[in-house]
């Protein structure tokens, strides 16, 4: 989390906003992945 938010801080993303919202992109992330995993079993 640390360098997701030194990379928000230097984008110029206010690292508050962005400590409230990593968990949810970090759900998202982890959702489509495991999709994309599930889906070259199949094949």
């Amino acid at each position: 989390m640390g360098a997701a938010l030194a990379l928000a801080g230097a984008l110029g993303i206010d690292t508050l906003i962005a400590a409230e919202l990593l968990p949810e992109i970090e759900a998202v992330m982890v959702r489509k992945l495991n999709e994309q995993m599930e889906g070259g079993r199949d094949g």
